[in-house]
């Protein structure tokens, strides 16, 4: 009996070692705060909101308050390594008093929270997917048949009702509402459905796998090579992580933290009461 209670213990601590060595990491899911509208659910003019707009930015101060409590030492936002010394650039000119914020949730959130924790950098490491070169094809047009076909699929598919997509009501409920269900564990597994519907199950010939291999890059490899570029950042584990990114990606990052021996997520909306 002594023997077992002590590999019973040993095991205990010896989880408890594990999860304290991890780093811990908050993914912040958001809608595009400046609208560019080049993501497949479009924002109808009359649904955006202005959020320099004193209201929004009240909202947005209050916003950073309740983010702040988790203490973030790195914040990583959803822009190209390419971007970097631009960013670097900009948020250096914000540090200096020289710059006055744009629309983007990159510098509405990101940089007031690496100003206030006193942070030298926010890391760029969005990425885009890799296609086979049959996918390839179709999207440059170089077999304009299947091209057409193709398009007209995208813009036809029995499944767009299936698809599930978040409110756009900004104007009544507000960004911090709007931010909970971005961020609900539910909504989050339920977005990842979309990617599992619709051009995924195209098939260019009977029984072939086109669909997959578009969603494959699309968006499969893009949100794997957003995680390797997350990785890359050198962290240890009293470091905490703050990722602002469009919500859509929570569906795969999230689960590739939790999946994770090196990060411990944290649940978001526990922050956003």
């Amino acid at each position: 009996m002594k023997v077992f209670l002590t590999i019973l213990l040993a095991l205990f601590f010896s989880s408890l070692t594990a999860q304290s060595s991890k780093t811990e990491v908050m993914t912040l899911g958001v809608f595009h705060f400046n609208f560019p509208n080049l993501d497949v659910n479009k924002i109808n003019k009359s649904d955006q909101i202005d959020v320099l707009e004193p209201v929004f930015q009240n909202e947005i101060e209050d916003i950073v308050n309740k983010i702040a409590r988790f203490k973030p030492t790195i914040v990583i936002i959803e822009r190209q390594p390419s971007e970097q010394p631009k960013i670097d650039s900009i948020f250096q000119q914000y540090l200096a008093g020289n710059y006055q914020l744009k629309r983007s949730e990159e510098e509405q959130i990101g940089f007031r929270l690496a100003k206030r924790f006193g942070l030298k950098k926010l890391y760029c490491v969005d990425e885009w997917g890799n296609f086979n070169n049959k996918i390839n094809q179709i999207l440059n047009g170089k077999d304009s048949i299947e091209s057409k076909k193709f398009e007209a699929y995208f813009e036809n598919n029995p499944d767009k009702p299936k698809r599930f997509i978040n409110t756009t009501q900004f104007k009544t409920i507000g960004i911090l509402a709007s931010l909970r269900e971005y961020n609900d564990e539910i909504n989050i597994k339920r977005s990842l459905g979309n990617y599992l519907i619709g051009l995924f199950k195209y098939e260019s010939q009977e029984k072939d796998f086109t669909g997959v291999d578009f969603e494959t890059g699309r968006w499969f490899n893009r949100n794997l090579k957003i995680f390797r570029n997350i990785q890359r950042i050198e962290v240890n584990s009293s470091d905490k992580i703050l990722i602002i990114y469009g919500a859509g990606h929570l569906n795969l990052l999230n689960y590739f933290f939790d999946c994770s021996p090196e990060f411990m997520r944290v649940n978001t909306n526990n922050f956003l009461k």
